[in-house]
């Protein structure tokens, strides 16, 4: 089958590899007709996530039919059209029954903070991805979801991750009524938690990215403010004045490890890697939020350490929310929200590239070019 193959940093292809095999009775084959490039992808992409091997297929957001179940699967049969949630759960353990199922105990036998993940290192598994015609889906009762049959598979890959890890960045955010709410990162989980900020029912929602066109397509598809840090002096002392030098009711971090803005933490955490990434994004929330404000994390940071101003946090008072979106408990509300128009997920996607090209498709997103922000890939399975 062709699928996608990392070969270092910056060097990912299509390539044709082994199809995938059943390995315990709660598997399915799944045969991918969509799929995307996450920006956390680009983490990979740039040798900033360890223990990323190399031969390793990427992708976490995928939609597909199943054409193999395991004898033990009963949720879902060969023939059904199904989302994937990019965690990998086994619905059962402590944290699972919680809700919790991107922090699923069973899963993950790398490393005991994150549950798996499709196709994102051996820290998180060491499961190949969805950047494939054909993908292996571990416990299928679980993950995933029959797609309803009037929804559009656009639609439904951007329930994978991107709607859910921006709706529950608002979420994590307790965001109350009338609150102004600052996003840093306009790409599409930022525009996508500054999106549904409104329905938490924020009362001003702002935007902090340094690419313009990102930020103009946030302006419209989010309906907020928006603001270039390159042409501000500081964006803490920004924030604060525009908001009675109060501070932000709630910032959300949609940045991650590779956040611009400040040359030490892009030295430190980006280029020597002495710390899990450049922490700009997140060091701009604690300062610019009010005192006994929130700040919500759904960046990516990599293991295990990262230099952040604690007490800074201790002193204002701050509540710190973050985690992996547990896109199987969002599913149902979600999906409604998007059979009742109130969110668009495929007005994210700006380019539709088929697999063959994955390393255009990686090259473009991650130098962002061509107004990039969001790259669904179509395997050539996808048209059978």
């Amino acid at each position: 089958m062709l699928a996608m193959e990392y070969r270092g940093p910056k060097r990912v292809r299509a390539v044709q590899k082994p199809m995938p095999e059943m390995k315990h009775p709660q598997d399915a084959i799944v045969r991918v007709l969509r799929t995307c490039i996450c920006g956390s992808d680009l983490h990979l992409y740039n040798g900033n996530v360890p223990d990323t091997r190399v031969g390793s297929t990427f992708g976490h957001e995928f939609v597909g039919e199943v054409v193999e179940v395991g004898s033990e699967v009963t949720k879902v049969k060969t023939g059904d059209r199904v989302l994937v949630p990019f965690n990998i759960a086994c619905g059962e353990c402590h944290f699972c029954r919680q809700g919790m199922f991107g922090n699923c105990h069973e899963s993950n036998t790398e490393a005991t903070a994150v549950g798996a993940i499709f196709g994102y290192s051996h820290t998180a598994g060491g499961f190949d991805g969805g950047q494939a015609e054909y993908a292996r889906v571990p416990y299928a009762n679980v993950g995933p979801t029959v797609i309803p049959a009037d929804m559009d598979l656009d639609d439904a890959v951007l329930l994978t991750d991107v709607v859910p890890t921006g709706y529950q960045a608002a979420e994590m955010a307790g965001i109350q009524t009338g609150d102004t709410v600052v996003v840093f990162g306009a790409g599409p989980i930022g525009i996508m938690a500054a999106r549904c900020a409104w329905l938490f029912g924020a009362g001003r929602v702002i935007i902090i990215d340094q690419e313009d066109y990102r930020l103009e397509f946030a302006r419209n598809y989010s309906y907020c403010e928006a603001y270039n840090f390159k042409e501000m002096n500081d964006p803490v002392v920004f924030i604060k004045k525009i908001t009675d030098w109060m501070g932000a009711d709630c910032v959300i971090d949609a940045v991650g490890a590779e956040a611009a803005g400040n040359t030490m933490q892009t030295i430190t955490g980006r280029k020597l890697l002495l710390q899990a990434g450049s922490a700009t994004a997140l060091h701009w929330a604690i300062n610019s939020v009010k005192k006994g404000g929130v700040v919500s994390i759904v960046g990516v940071y990599g293991p295990t350490d990262n230099l952040v101003p604690i007490g800074n946090v201790l002193n204002k008072g701050l509540t710190i929310r973050a985690n992996q979106a547990s896109v199987k408990r969002l599913l149902p509300r979600l999906i409604d929200h998007v059979q009742n128009g109130i969110i668009n997920p495929k007005g994210l996607i700006t380019h539709r590239l088929p697999l063959e090209e994955v390393a255009d498709g990686y090259r473009m997103f991650s130098a962002k070019l061509d107004n990039c922000i969001k790259t669904v890939l179509l395997p050539p399975t996808a048209n059978q």
